[in-house]
């Protein structure tokens, strides 16, 4: 089975305080990151890299913000230092990227395409936000028949409302795990990999 581990989002605007969506513990979520894209590079498996970015006149919006209020402002823009790779992120000198304008890594990337001429059958989803473009990312993944591990400690959000970090990630592990993914934490799958 050929695995490919998918890099979702690790951009600054999560990873540097003081913006807007700025995750907590960042830092402790990149470097469980950095731990598998070194074990996948080491067995030379397939990372791909991620990353969220919209045109600076909102062309490509769509619906992105319809529950954020007015768009007339939007995060995401394209030159933005918040769309950039966090600085400790282990992005090699040709990595494969793609880019998005939607929650689903799938959504008009051509990722599907990319993983198919790759041969991969599993996916591995970490990266930011949890609960939104992880957790989409990954029921994707599912419904386009992949199989998928999800690993939770590997994913980071700045939380909701209600809900901090540690809550948003227990109830998402908790739906993904109940029929779209394998919910592991970092230290579960690399033994696993290791075994693979």
């Amino acid at each position: 089975m050929t695995t490919a581990l998918l890099v979702v989002d690790v951009q600054q605007i999560y990873t540097v305080k003081g913006n807007e969506l700025y995750c907590k513990n960042a830092g402790q979520t990149v470097k469980r990151i950095n731990q598998l894209i070194e074990r996948f590079t080491a067995k030379k498996a397939p990372v791909i890299f991620i990353r969220h970015v919209h045109k600076l006149d909102g062309s490509d919006l769509g619906r992105m913000f319809d529950f954020a209020g007015p768009a007339s402002d939007f995060s995401f823009k394209e030159k933005s230092a918040a769309v950039a790779y966090d600085e400790k992120l282990a992005v090699p000198a040709k990595p494969i990227e793609i880019v998005k304008s939607r929650y689903s890594s799938f959504a008009g990337t051509g990722l599907n395409e990319k993983l198919k001429k790759l041969g991969v059958d599993r996916v591995v989803v970490t990266g930011f936000m949890t609960n939104f473009c992880c957790d989409t990312t990954a029921r994707d993944a599912h419904d386009l028949d992949y199989y998928v591990d999800f690993v939770l400690d590997a994913t980071g959000t700045p939380g909701t409302a209600k809900m901090d970090q540690d809550q948003v990630r227990d109830a998402v592990g908790d739906f993904i795990g109940g029929g779209f993914a394998r919910v592991m934490s970092t230290r579960e799958f690399l033994k696993q990999f290791a075994a693979g």
